[in-house]
């Protein structure tokens, strides 16, 4: 009996060895990382950032032009900092020319990192995206289609996988009473970003915008909601500073309990 529970302690530990080994391969197969620098949405995400040889999702809040822009210059920023780490260029497949070029470069994309393509239908953007993944030469993918099946995601993630190459598909509204996530995909992560109010100044005029950003869904994680503040000109989003210290100042905490007591 004993050699036998030696024997069957021995053979765990070696699959145990394999297993770890095939964990630690997939890890450096799918890519690094890429973190938000954020540990309120970074410690929420499985990889601790977005698998940069991996599929994600974008798609705005609703179907109106600021939560549009919103989740367009979400998408845009993440582009931007995939190019920053690896210095090349970024592919951007869409049926419609509608972006604005000064907007995405005040969140870090500039002109002269994006390569556009444009396809007369959707089957045709997700084509040049998958050629664009296969390459392996480009910082990041991206595509704007409306309607894209399981297959045509499962697809999208297999060859970002095989380039080791992000992707981000934001999928654009078809109406008005139907959200795009609704659908089912293949994508790693998959994030809905709407236009939220302003941070307020001391004087007229309008802050720095702010967005909701809500991970629907993730692979190996549980889903979550957040305000920010929108990217900066480095593609970085920025905690609200109320959400950077909800702790009142003592001067400010005691000058409330001292108008409370005589409000009684």
């Amino acid at each position: 009996m004993p050699t036998e529970f030696a024997l069957s302690d021995r053979l765990r530990a070696e699959q145990l060895a394999v297993l770890r080994t095939q964990v630690a391969a997939a890890q450096i197969a799918r890519g690094p990382a890429l973190a938000f620098g954020l540990e309120a949405v970074d410690s929420h995400l499985a990889d601790h950032g977005l698998d940069g040889a991996g599929l994600h999702e974008i798609a705005a809040a609703s179907s109106t032009l600021n939560d549009d822009a919103a989740a367009t210059l979400f998408t845009a920023g993440i582009a931007a900092r995939f190019a920053e780490g690896h210095g090349s260029t970024i592919l951007w497949a869409l049926t419609r020319f509608d972006l604005y070029a000064p907007g995405l470069e005040q969140v870090g994309l500039a002109p002269a990192k994006i390569l556009y393509a444009q396809g007369r239908k959707d089957a045709d953007v997700l084509a040049m995206a998958e050629d664009g993944l296969r390459d392996g030469s480009l910082a990041c993918v991206v595509a704007e289609v409306k309607a894209p099946d399981q297959t045509a995601t499962r697809r999208l993630q297999l060859a970002a996988s095989d380039g080791k190459t992000p992707m981000l598909l934001y999928r654009r509204h078809r109406a008005r009473d139907r959200c795009p996530l609704d659908q089912p995909s293949s994508a790693m992560t998959r994030w809905r970003v709407g236009s939220a109010p302003s941070t307020r100044l001391p004087y007229a005029g309008v802050g720095r915008e702010r967005w909701l950003i809500e991970l629907v869904r993730q692979r190996n994680g549980n889903p979550f909601s957040l305000e920010v503040e929108a990217c900066d000109d480095t593609g970085r989003l920025a905690l609200p500073a109320a959400a950077r210290d909800r702790t009142a100042p003592p001067e400010r905490a005691a000058a409330r309990v001292r108008a409370f007591h005589q409000a009684a």
